[in-house]
């Protein structure tokens, strides 16, 4: 006896339900995986503007790691395409390194900005921009900005 339309329509919506939610998950992945590489060329880059160039050491005081992380997580930038290392000088930012930089910095500065037209302290804004930056769709992104402009 074929099933009815009604009996299938919630299987149907469970179905995308459950397609919806793998490809959330799919890109909380993503964005996971290129959280660190953009807060870390983020960082160079303020260190590079900040005092001329980006040490390990500086870099690890910075994100508040050890230096053998930084120098581990330089390493994949460095593999990825983001930095170049000489030894015994700094790290340096490729043209797709300040890209990302450049990139990641906007979407602090708007997020930070979106929280605090929201009436959000400046302090407790900076600590949660640095989870949800990383998250927001382009979309949000957009939506963010036209709501700061609106209210500015």
């Amino acid at each position: 006896m074929p099933r009815s339309t009604s009996a299938t329509a919630p299987a149907a919506t469970a179905t995308q339900r459950a397609a919806d939610s793998a490809a959330h998950q799919r890109r909380t992945r993503q964005q996971h995986a290129q959280e660190r590489a953009q807060d870390y060329v983020e960082a160079i880059a303020d260190l590079i503007a900040d005092c001329g160039e980006a040490r390990a050491t500086d870099l690890a005081r910075r994100m508040g790691v050890s230096h053998v992380t930084v120098i581990r997580t330089v390493e994949r930038l460095q593999r990825d395409g983001f930095v170049t290392t000489q030894p015994y000088r700094s790290i340096f930012l490729t043209d797709s390194g300040r890209r990302l930089a450049a990139k990641a910095k906007v979407r602090h500065q708007t997020v930070i900005a979106f929280l605090e037209a929201l009436g959000v302290s400046t302090p407790v804004a900076r600590a949660d921009a640095e989870g949800i930056e990383h998250h927001v769709s382009p979309e949000t992104l957009a939506a963010f900005e036209r709501f700061i402009a609106s209210h500015a």
